[in-house]
């Protein structure tokens, strides 16, 4: 074994893959690339989702209590580096910068992604973390797939630049209901 620098561990453990956040506030829709988050909760779906008080997405997911995780495939790795590259401070339309078509919600304002294979509509259910940690908890209400992306592949972050696709798909019995 060799030492790993605490700074690189969230390398050996990102947790899902990359998503973006959007998020709509004061009629302005804004999207982010996101990596850390984990599902807390089956039923309802709970996700825990890291969002820095230095990301343009935080004071709108604070405001508003609402936002969209979209799922990108592979496909769209360069399109979401380079979202995460950009600021909503400084881009004022992120969408029409990468070329992303946001379509409208059912349940909240924050808009979906077209081209993402998923979209998860949230509202924000726990922010007791957000102070200490940039964590929200929230809620996923509504889900939405693309039926025309079979088997997406969907990226991982490792750090640096560095991302992991998706590899084969194994199926291993189960005694989960």
């Amino acid at each position: 074994m060799k030492e790993v620098p605490l700074a690189e561990v969230y390398q050996l453990l990102e947790p899902g893959p990359v998503v973006l956040l959007t998020t709509r506030h004061k009629d302005r829709a804004n999207v982010m690339t996101m990596s850390w988050h984990m599902m807390v909760e089956f039923v309802p779906p709970l996700v825990a989702c890291v969002v820095s008080q230095a990301d343009y997405s935080f004071a709108a997911l604070r405001a508003t209590r609402e936002c969209v995780i979209a799922i990108p495939a592979v496909e769209l790795a360069s399109t979401v580096v380079e979202i995460g590259n950009g600021s909503g401070r400084e881009i004022v339309d992120k969408f029409d910068a990468s070329g992303l078509t946001p379509l409208p919600a059912e349940c909240v304002a924050a808009p979906l992604v077209a081209q993402c294979f998923a979209n998860l509509e949230c509202k924000v259910v726990d922010t007791r973390l957000v102070n200490r940690y940039n964590l929200f908890v929230v809620e996923v209400l509504k889900a939405w797939r693309d039926p025309r992306q079979r088997n997406p592949k969907t990226i991982h972050h490792r750090g640096y630049g560095v991302f992991t696709v998706d590899g084969e798909t194994i199926r291993l019995k189960s005694r989960m209901p």
